[in-house]
């Protein structure tokens, strides 16, 4: 599904969310597509973009029910008005966004915000550093850093889990900027002291293996950045290892 060209001609700071109006559309065109596969009970992996795609899935099962979001990422995206002095890419406030801090036209599109209850996401991934996440905590997110996930991924997927266990089920996002700089590096924001791809797999396992777990997008990774394809084929590999017992 193509998504509309990404513009950012005119915008100048105090315009909100760039591209607005033309992600509020894909959002509600690619959650119409999400809903004819939930219908048929098939479980979805979307490819592609950046983190604003995680709109698209958290429209479309807000549709149905209540669904949580596992949002694993190096950054929190929780970038508001309200903590911030302007905002701009939605990549940036893709979590704040979900749970209703933002502007109406991406966040109550059909008047169905906020998609996600703050009670029901996870934040998974981010560095010690991350700007916003006193922000998260407060609004009673629960957080583990990426040092804990280092520590021991299937305790955090549990975790997760435990979480997560009363509601109707929950959706993967994946930033692959949570994969430390020096392994992934062909991101937008690549930052020390993200987790290894065997801590990703073994992370992503027991999630996407659930029987609540409905779908993941992918983003983030930017191919430019990668000529040889060298970090396309370990993203690959870890990806395939992670879905396979899906």
């Amino acid at each position: 599904m193509t998504p509309p060209r990404y513009d950012r001609d005119g915008w100048k700071p105090g315009d909100g969310v760039f591209n607005a109006a033309a992600m509020a559309s894909y959002t509600v065109k690619l959650a119409d597509r999400l809903t004819k596969l939930f219908d048929q009970e098939r479980f979805v992996v979307l490819l592609g973009g950046e983190c604003s795609n995680v709109l698209g899935p958290a429209l479309a099962l807000r549709r149905r029910g209540r669904y949580g979001v596992v949002y694993l990422d190096g950054h929190s995206d929780f970038r508001t008005v309200d903590n911030s002095p302007s905002v701009g890419a939605a990549g940036g406030e893709a979590l704040a966004l979900i749970t209703g801090r933002g502007q109406a036209d991406l966040t109550d599109l059909e008047g169905l915000g906020p998609y996600t209850r703050d009670t029901d996401a996870a934040l998974l991934g981010i560095r010690e550093d991350d700007e916003y996440v006193g922000d998260v905590e407060a609004a009673g997110i629960p957080v583990w850093r990426a040092r804990e996930i280092a520590e021991d991924p299937g305790k955090a997927a549990n975790g997760v889990r435990d979480h997560l266990r009363d509601l109707d089920g929950f959706w993967v996002h994946l930033d692959v900027d949570i994969l430390d700089a020096a392994i992934m590096p062909a991101v937008d924001s690549p930052d020390p002291g993200g987790i290894d791809h065997a801590q990703l797999v073994e992370l992503l396992r027991p999630l996407l293996a659930a029987s609540e777990c409905v779908g993941i997008d992918i983003g983030i990774f930017d191919p430019d950045l990668d000529p040889d394809g060298k970090y396309a084929a370990e993203l690959t590999d870890t990806l395939v290892a992670a879905l396979a017992y899906t």
